[in-house]
């Protein structure tokens, strides 16, 4: 007896946003791996991050894939590229922050465009929290780097006007980012959308977390989002998911204690913390990930190439 297992169709789809010639994410109208209910012709991408300075407060296992190149960003985004098969780079202006090193606007513009002149994959630049610094960042970025296409963020209720007028102006991608909520993502999008910015060039950030801080509740919100936006038609929520889920896995205490009886491995614990983080979002729907040690972005490989076989 042949068993006929029930099939749902979805009105919705979720907008394509072209990175550069040979990568599109989004596209699909079938939740994530759901091949057999619909199509899902561009499986989701990992950049792997790259500071615009020495991080100071990273876990050794973190940090020593990339200790001879973390205090020169093009070495370091070559490296990620040429030796661990980076298929995109996340630059962290992480310098910049007015609570840190507070490294002025002009200095980012230089890091961003000397990383942009060695790769030929995509290149996110990523700013900080503080709204007036990171406005005032992104805008000069978008200006020097205007002969090829970034993706920037964050994109906030804030700041979008600014930051998302200059980034259309120069043909960028803009990355909505907002704290964890359906609605304040769709609302941002809205607002984003008047501006004038076409569906093709926007991308949620939803804010997400790692295992052991709030991951569920975040793979909640994402699973909502793709609710909406599939079944429900929800043109709003139609974009592309993003996940910075580097910094939030590795800024965890469990990935920074030392080796331990009970804990086992600091290395293999981060490594391990990393891929099941990054694993339980690709399942919520992200689209694009943001990961940071080699061998947990492979991990995570090998297993979208398990679910997409």
């Amino acid at each position: 007896m042949v068993i006929e297992l029930p099939k749902l169709s979805n009105a919705g789809q979720i907008k394509e946003v072209v990175l550069d010639e040979s990568i599109t994410v989004g596209g699909e109208n079938c939740y994530p791996f759901y091949t057999f209910e619909g199509q899902q012709q561009h499986l989701p991408r990992i950049a792997m991050e790259v500071w615009d300075s020495p991080p100071t407060d990273w876990a050794p296992a973190a940090l020593a894939p990339f200790a001879d190149v973390a205090d020169n960003p093009p070495a370091w985004a070559q490296k990620c590229v040429n030796q661990y098969g980076a298929e995109m780079i996340c630059l962290q202006l992480a310098s910049t922050d007015p609570n840190g090193q507070n490294r002025s606007a002009e200095e980012a513009a230089a890091v961003v465009k000397s990383v942009a002149s060695v790769i030929t994959v995509p290149l996110i630049v990523w700013g900080t929290a503080n709204q007036e610094k990171n406005t005032e960042v992104l805008r000069q970025v978008c200006e020097a780097v205007p002969d090829r296409k970034l993706i920037i963020g964050p994109v906030e209720t804030e700041s979008y006007k600014r930051i998302a007028a200059t980034a259309m102006g120069y043909g960028h991608i803009v990355v909505a980012s907002s704290p964890i909520d359906v609605n304040l993502a769709k609302q941002l999008n809205i607002l984003i959308g008047n501006l004038g910015i076409p569906g093709n060039r926007l991308i949620i950030d939803p804010t997400v977390s790692s295992i052991g801080y709030g991951l569920e509740y975040c793979y909640s919100v994402m699973e909502r989002i793709r609710i909406a936006a599939l079944a429900q038609d929800d043109e709003r929520l139609q974009s592309p998911l993003f996940c910075n889920v580097a910094r939030e896995t590795w800024k965890a205490k469990e990935s920074r204690l030392p080796d331990d009886p009970l804990l086992g491995n600091a290395e293999r614990r981060g490594i391990m913390m990393e891929a099941l983080s990054a694993a339980t979002l690709l399942l919520a729907g992200g689209n694009i990930i943001i990961m940071r040690h080699p061998q947990a972005v492979s991990l995570v490989k090998n297993l979208m190439a398990e679910l997409s076989a």
